[in-house]
C-alpha cells in the first residue's frame, strides 16, 4: 500500500463519527443540551418536536451554536415542519434555543442566503417556498436526502450526476498531469484496502475525492462549480437509487477502468466506465436508467 493510502486510512479511523454511515443519526450537543434546560422545545402543542436532527449538513459542520442553529431550522424548513410563509421571530427562536440574538440574526442570513428565509421591512423573516430554494445548495441537498422527500432527492441526484460526471470523464481524458493521475490511482487503491477491510468510512472518503478531482481536471470551470452537487451526493448515498458507491468489488473495477481510460487518453472510454459506474448496482440490478433510456 502506498504512504497515501496509509495515512488516509489511518487518519480516517481516528476520525469522529461525522461521516458515519448512510442512515445514521447524529445528535448536535446543543440540541442535547437544549432539551435538558427547557424540554422538548417546539413552536405550538401541534407542531412536532426540534430535537430531531440527522445527519449534520456540509457546510454548517462544525460551526458551533451558529451551524447548530441552521441546521436545526433548515431541517425543518425543508422537511415541511415549518411551511412556506410562516413567520420566524427572531426572538421567539432565540428563546426556543437559548441563544443570543447575534446567533439568531447570523442562522437567518445563512438560511436567507440559501433561499429558505426572506427578511423584508415591515413584514419580518417569513420561510419561502420551495420554487424559492437553491436546490443545489450542499446542506439542502442533505436535509432533503434525510427528510421526507428522500426518495426524490436521491433519484434526482442520480439523473443529476448523469448528467454531470460522465462529460466529465470524458474532458478529463487527456487534461491530467501526473500528479493528479497519481492522486487517482491512490483513491482506487485506498478503496480496494478499505473494501477488503470492511473500513466504509475510508472507501467513502477515497471515492468522495476520486469523483472531485476527476470533475476539477476536465479544464471545465462550469463544471467544477458543480463538484459540490457530487460530493453532496456521495455523503447521502445509500439510498436504493444511489447503489453504485457502496463498497463492493464491481464500484473499485469500476473506478480502475476510469483510471486507465484516463491514462491512455481514451474519453470514450473513460465516459463508458462512468455510466457503467452509475448505472449497475453492486449486485449487478440495475437501478435508475441513464436519462437516455428513460420514455
Amino acid at each position: 500500500m502506498s504512504t497515501v493510502a496509509h495515512t488516509m486510512m489511518t487518519a480516517a479511523r481516528s476520525a469522529d463519527s461525522g461521516l458515519a454511515g448512510p442512515g445514521d443519526i447524529d445528535r448536535y450537543p446543543y440540541t442535547e443540551a437544549a432539551q435538558d434546560r427547557i424540554g422538548v422545545p417546539s413552536w405550538g402543542a401541534a407542531e412536532p418536536e426540534l430535537g430531531r436532527v440527522p445527519r449534520r449538513g456540509g457546510a454548517s459542520r462544525g460551526r458551533g451554536l451558529h451551524g447548530q442553529l441552521v441546521q436545526q431550522l433548515g431541517q425543518m424548513i425543508v422537511s415541511g415542519d415549518l411551511g412556506a410563509d410562516r413567520p420566524l421571530v427572531p426572538e421567539e427562536i432565540g428563546q426556543r434555543f437559548e441563544v443570543s440574538r447575534t446567533v439568531v440574526r447570523e442562522s437567518l442570513r445563512v438560511l436567507e442566503a440559501k433561499g429558505l428565509v426572506s427578511a423584508r421591512p415591515n413584514v419580518g423573516t417569513r420561510v419561502r417556498p420551495v420554487s424559492d430554494w437553491n436546490l443545489l445548495d450542499p446542506d439542502i441537498i442533505e436535509w432533503r436526502a434525510y427528510g421526507p422527500q428522500r426518495d426524490d432527492q436521491r433519484r434526482e441526484l442520480n439523473e443529476l450526476r448523469w448528467s454531470i460526471e460522465p462529460l466529465a470523464a470524458r474532458l478529463a481524458a487527456g487534461h491530467g498531469r501526473e500528479d493528479v493521475q497519481q492522486r487517482l490511482v491512490d483513491m482506487v487503491e485506498i478503496m480496494g484496502h478499505a473494501l477488503g477491510q470492511g473500513d466504509g468510512i475510508t472507501f467513502s472518503r477515497a471515492d468522495a475525492e476520486f469523483h472531485s478531482l476527476l470533475i476539477q481536471i476536465g479544464g471545465n470551470r462550469m463544471l467544477e462549480h458543480l463538484s459540490g452537487i457530487v460530493s453532496a451526493a456521495l455523503h447521502v448515498s445509500g439510498g436504493p437509487a444511489m447503489g453504485c458507491e457502496r463498497p463492493n468489488e464491481a464500484s473499485v473495477a469500476h473506478h480502475a477502468r476510469i483510471v486507465d481510460a484516463l491514462a491512455s487518453g481514451d474519453g470514450g472510454g473513460a465516459e463508458a466506465a462512468m455510466r457503467q459506474l452509475l448505472t449497475v448496482h453492486p449486485e449487478g440490478e440495475r437501478v435508475v436508467p441513464g436519462p437516455r433510456e428513460q420514455h
